[in-house]
């Protein structure tokens, strides 16, 4: 029987699919981590408690994978619930107890849970591997369906990259992954492979659509996704953006500003009123996760070098 248990939390959206998954990991001694307790909602709070007190556990260790605000503003209510102390990577501005130690077992009861430095979807993800259940907790590194956006300037995609192929090579006996969204993964390899895969494909169309002529980002986003999808055209022009990065300063690429302002259609996809997207409730996560931070202010224009 599996010492991992599943609590999803009641935050369902387009970024978060079904809601923020939380895990519950029976440690031994009677003693619980929680990896990435959520949002800070009173009842699913309530249920992550109940979950370890009805196995006889008591949380004593709560992890967090990244800070965004669908992972990591439980954490602080949950310690004063349970006196438990809240650990995250070094880089977190995330209140904690301490900083995990990045490349070493943590030992928490009966188990060693391996701390991944993981950056790529943010610079200060971890992932956790439990060699007892070959599983791979993964954050929003990889997802239970879908992809994730990579975005600047909390992400980049070389690292990203480089992340998954790690997890490939080095975690090649992970039988599960336990992702930050979405359901479990029972084939943990073949979702990884799918994963690199993904990226190097849509880097292949960049490069394809760029072969044909100079583009912008709006002009990308509308060749390689489509037209069909307006409402997600601002998320895969962040996503391009990443792309774009990473190939300028490999020399792939070559950047030139053009000297006008953008049009109404092209600010609404770089700069959007993400309010009016997806509502108020819903604007502080997508701007964490989109960066929406960093305004786009000039237009630029992007060739093959």
């Amino acid at each position: 029987m599996s010492r991992i248990a599943l609590v999803r939390a009641p935050n369902p959206s387009a970024m978060t699919l079904s809601g923020t998954n939380s895990y519950v990991i029976d440690a031994g001694g009677g003693e619980a981590v929680v990896i990435d307790p959520g949002p800070a909602i009173d009842r699913h709070l309530d249920a992550l408690v109940a979950n370890a007190a009805q196995r006889g556990l008591r949380i004593t260790t709560v992890l967090l994978t990244h800070g965004h605000p669908d992972h990591a503003p439980g954490a602080a209510p949950l310690r004063a619930r349970t006196g438990a102390r809240v650990l995250a990577h070094p880089f977190s501005d995330v209140p904690r107890n301490d900083d995990v130690q990045l490349e070493a077992d943590l030992c928490i009861g009966d188990i060693a849970l391996r701390i991944i430095d993981a950056p790529g979807h943010t610079f200060e993800h971890i992932a956790i591997y439990d060699p007892g259940e070959r599983a791979l907790f993964t954050g929003d590194v990889i997802l239970g369906e879908g992809t994730v956006v990579i975005a600047p300037p909390g992400g980049a995609m070389r690292p990203y990259q480089a992340t998954l192929r790690r997890f490939r090579d080095e975690f090649s006996d992970a039988q599960r992954i336990y992702g930050g969204h979405g359901p479990i993964v029972e084939d943990a390899q073949a979702k990884i492979a799918e994963y690199i895969a993904h990226r190097e494909a849509r880097q292949h169309e960049l490069l394809r659509a760029l072969a044909l002529g100079p583009k912008t980002i709006p002009e990308l986003v509308l060749a390689i996704y489509g037209e069909t999808r307006p409402i997600l055209w601002p998320a895969m022009a962040r996503q391009m953006l990443a792309y774009l990065i990473a190939l300028t300063h490999e020399g792939v690429v070559e950047a030139r500003g053009l000297p006008r302002a953008m049009t109404d259609e092209e600010t609404a996809i770089l700069n959007p009123a993400w309010e009016s997207i997806v509502g108020a409730e819903h604007a502080p996560l997508v701007e964490a996760e989109l960066g929406a931070m960093l305004k786009l202010d000039t237009l630029y224009e992007y060739r093959l070098d």
